[in-house]
């Protein structure tokens, strides 16, 4: 289920991507925890008396949502106080100058004022006020997707962001150094909402009830209804965390876990409702138009989001707090605050169900006013920002009024608004994050028109924007960890729709120009190998940056024995995309390298369920009537089937897959032709994407192994894992291969004893021989280790990072007896993202847990033929081989589980 939780509050980014119920987040109040309209610094007037003049000009202008008018009066301002080198003056109109440029969406022109105006002020001793604006600053950070900066300069950086450094000179600590009682309250609320970003919500909540007691300590009641909305949001992203884990227990058959998980999440959803319900009695005690407006958005999200937890039906107060916000509208005044509620209004969906909440942009789902209403509210938002000429919130409304239009097919209208949203969005660049949506839009306007060269040039510029300089990509993928799921349903479809235009175009081209069929298969590839990368990033929810291998290394693993096989699943089919190396006699100067071949596979839906059977079938190892049988051959015939003839041509040895979705959970080694198993014609492997592959060899000069083991039953998490008898035997076999080796078996195997043994020695190779589980989320993701606690796939990626960044990279990692879920298109990219993100070149895992009798087994074999200079695939085919030789009998689930992932060579 994507996540449904809408953030209103200033982003610079468009974190709108990853919000489904409502289609924009930029909720744009002033800033949570400083409420600016009370507090406009005065300047002094006694040398500058005009100049003064034309700062209270500007701030006029300003509160009349005027900003453009605003921002030049203040620039004339601070011409002359630079003239007269007035510091304190200069140190004002910059802070007004950043307010502005922050709220027109220039957030780099604004962190630039930000800097200058603080460096001003500490030059005149004013630490206060250099406090405050470090806080103002983290702020425009936090909403640039950039938290870790932003707590850095809140309270000082720590390597894990667990715990408040206080460091010196960061905003908390010269509040609380000069008692800056009002500062810390805004610290502390900054810090929690930089937190809450990051996924950490229990850090958020400390902060954000410590900054809650202070202002009910010296009673700042503006800043506790913004304290008391940003504790309901932070319950609001844990309420839907634990969702999010109940379906990913659920997929596991952890029924158990799953019931907990409900019973935490309906909790938090009640701490949430009780906190917004306090902001807005507050609010409207305050009589604070504006807060109650941004509460009563987020109050609205809350009752009308899938009905998975027990809180009672909230139907009657979902459509007063409606009601409510819709008059309130009215009394607010033009601003681009009215432009945004007004938008976020139109656009509130009519949740059909829980099982579908699958909204994202290019949808059109049912709205919860009608059409005519929302029509209504959109016309207004443009006219608004039009008035107050504010480019970057007429861009949004342009953009959604043009996006009702295309969803009622009027697509002249649709394409005539998105071109004017394009046009405000590219205003000097200030609006860059939406442009790349009107681009997406005018390519499916254009792609609805049958206007396929003007819809791939319009893909094209959205893909570019993204990707481009500036980091939007990057920042949307980081931001709001409790919205990661939306991503599916946000970023994914654009590269997913570019694919299938450049692979149909591939089609219709195939047979009279091949030379053009070869460049549009590789460019929708590239498509997607950009996607994958996304999805990798955006299932771990950090910063960090993968390796991306050039083509030239990419070439080195493409070996003349080597076939590629690539699936892409659309909505209502599937494209498997085979390469191939030329042949020799076909070589020409500036030809191409390998060769592809297209083949389409209908019924999407029809497919999915296949896969799904066969992945539920092959792992019944009890199951004596054969039934993964069938579905092993229904698979065998639709993927690889038609590509026989040209893998026997080609003297084809070793199979790479490229796989997505549910295809990445499926053991290809078990699909069956009739007669044998894939894996006893081909050696098999696995990678998320050619350029994220190391593409060296095995070296196996060397070699030695860390192996961790445990071998007693184990309670984490309330779950139990029973012992694995036969995992010291496994353990003392294996690390008998490899002189030089070290074995670590129950309580010596922790998180703290496998850094230690990092730092100290480098292993080439690691095997881990524990019940593991990778789940639709990194938190559900773990190794288990000794006394009953587990290394999560997050910790475990960062151990081994910290190994590998050193002249010998680590060559392989092994983890025996884990398991995904079955119908978990997600899982696995915890297993892929070990070799990619901690720069493992292989990895060897299982999809599911089996018999440690046949893990050992197998696994001694499979390093046997390592010794013996084997290839990785090569050396787990010849294993897996050996089990099926020497028992006829013997069931897939017994030996297909294990998948290698990353080189294969």
């Amino acid at each position: 289920m994507p996540s449904r939780h809408r953030q209103f509050r200033v982003r610079c980014f468009l974190v709108v991507l990853f919000l489904s119920s409502f289609t924009l987040c930029l909720w744009l109040n002033h800033l949570p925890f400083t409420p600016l309209q009370a507090r406009w610094p005065e300047v002094a007037t006694a040398q500058s008396p005009n100049t003064s003049l034309l700062v209270q000009q500007g701030i006029e202008q300003y509160r009349a949502g005027d900003l453009q008018e605003a921002i030049a009066s203040w620039q004339t301002a601070l011409s002359a106080y630079q003239s007269s080198n007035n510091l304190v003056n200069q140190a004002i109109v910059r802070e007004k100058l950043a307010i502005a440029y922050q709220q027109i969406g220039q957030c780099e022109q604004a962190i630039n004022y930000w800097k200058e105006a603080i460096a001003n002020y500490r030059s005149s001793g004013e630490f206060v006020k250099v406090g405050q604006l470090l806080t103002e600053l983290a702020q425009t950070y936090s909403r640039l997707g950039q938290n870790k900066e932003a707590i850095a300069l809140l309270c000082g950086v720590s390597e894990t962001d667990e715990y408040c450094l206080k460091s010196e000179g960061s905003a908390l600590q010269i509040a609380q150094k000069f008692s800056d009682r009002q500062g810390e309250v805004a610290a502390l609320g900054s810090l929690g909402e930089a937190y809450r970003f990051r996924g950490k919500y229990d850090k958020a909540i400390e902060n954000l009830e410590a900054s809650l007691k202070i202002t009910q300590e010296i009673n700042l009641p503006v800043y506790r209804s913004s304290v008391l909305n940003s504790l309901g949001n932070a319950y609001f992203s844990k309420a839907q965390l634990n969702e999010q884990r109940a379906n990913s227990a659920r997929l596991r058959s952890a029924e158990i876990m799953a019931s907990e998980f409900i019973k935490e999440a309906t909790f938090y959803y009640k701490k949430a409702l009780e906190y917004f319900n306090n902001s807005l009695e507050l609010t409207r005690t305050q009589n604070d138009p504006s807060g109650q407006m941004r509460t009563l958005l987020n109050l609205i999200q809350l009752y009308y989001r899938p009905k998975d937890s027990k809180l009672p039906d909230n139907t009657n107060q979902a459509e007063q707090a409606l009601q409510s916000a819709l008059t309130l509208l009215e009394r607010l005044p033009n601003s681009f605050n009215k432009v945004y509620a007004a938008i976020d209004l139109a656009e509130l969906e009519q949740l059909v169900s829980s099982s579908n909440s699958t909204s994202f942009q290019a949808q059109c789902l049912p709205r919860k006013l009608k059409d005519s209403q929302a029509e209504e509210l959109l016309k207004k938002a443009v006219s608004i920002a039009q008035s107050i000429k504010d480019s970057r919130s007429e861009s949004f409304a342009l953009g959604k009024l043009g996006h009702l239009y295309e969803c009622r097919k009027d697509y002249n209208k649709a394409l005539d608004l998105t071109k004017q949203a394009r046009l405000a969005a590219d205003q000097k660049l200030r609006a860059k994050d939406s442009l790349y949506l009107w681009e997406w839009q005018a390519g499916r306007i254009f792609k609805a028109q049958g206007k396929e060269s003007e819809a791939i040039a319009a893909y094209e510029r959205a893909i570019a924007t993204l990707q481009g300089e500036g980091g939007i990509r990057n920042n949307l993928l980081i931001t709001d960890q409790d919205s990661q799921f939306s991503f599916r349903d946000t970023i994914s479809p654009l590269y997913r729709e570019f694919a299938r235009l450049k692979l149909e175009r591939a089609e219709s081209l195939h047979i009279a120009n091949q030379e053009e069929y070869q460049k549009e298969l590789d460019s929708g590839l590239d498509a997607i190998d950009l996607l994958k990368l996304a999805e990798l990033q955006n299932y771990f929810g950090n910063d960090c940056v993968f390796t991306v291998f050039d083509q030239e290394r990419v070439d080195d693993l493409e070996r003349e024995d080597t076939a590629i096989f690539s699936s892409i699943i659309l909505e209502d089919r599937t494209a498997i995309v085979l390469s191939l190396p030329n042949p020799k006699n076909q070589v020409k100067p500036n030809a191409e390298r390998r060769l592809k071949k297209l083949v389409w596979i209908n019924e999407t839906k029809k497919f999915t369920e296949e896969i799904q059977k066969f992945r539920k079938e092959v792992q019944r190892y009890y199951d004596l009537t054969d039934a993964f049988l069938t579905p092993a051959q229904n698979l065998y015939n639709s993927i690889i089937h038609p590509f026989t003839s040209d893998l026997e041509r080609a003297k084809i040895k070793t199979l790479v897959f490229i796989q997505d979705g549910l295809l990445r959970s499926v053991p290809m080694a078990a699909l069956h032709d009739g007669q044998e198993f894939l894996v006893q014609k081909y050696a098999i492997a696995t990678t998320p994407g050619l350029r994220l592959t190391s593409p060296k060899p095995l070296n196996f000069q060397g070699l030695r192994m860390l192996a961790l083991g445990l071998t007693e039953a184990a309670t984490v998490d309330g779950e139990k894992f029973q012992p694995l008898e036969n995992v010291a035997d496994e353990v003392n076999q294996v690390t008998k291969l490899f002189p030089g080796s070290k074995k670590l078996f129950n309580k010596q195997f922790t998180d703290e004893s496998l850094k230690q043994e990092l730092k100290q020695t480098n292993y080439p190779i690691i095997h881990i021989a524990t019940h593991g589980q990778f789940g639709t989320i990194p938190e559900d993701s773990f190794l288990v280790t000794g006394n009953n606690e587990k290394i999560t796939i997050t910790q475990l990626e960062s151990d081994i990072r910290s190994f590998s960044g050193s002249s010998k990279p680590m060559e392989l990692l092994v983890l025996t007896a884990c398991q995904t879920g079955v119908g978990d298109d997600r899982a696995t990219l915890g297993m892929a993202g070990i070799t990619v993100q901690a720069g493992v070149r292989s990895a060897l895992a299982s999809l599911w847990y089996l018999d440690d009798a046949f893990t050992q087994e197998l696994v001694v074999k499979f390093y046997d033929n390592l010794r013996s200079q084997m290839s990785k695939a090569e050396a787990l085919k010849e294993a897996q081989k050996a089990l099926i030789n020497q028992n006829k009998k013997i069931h897939p689930a017994q030996w297909a589980p294990f998948i290698l992932i990353g080189n294969w060579l």
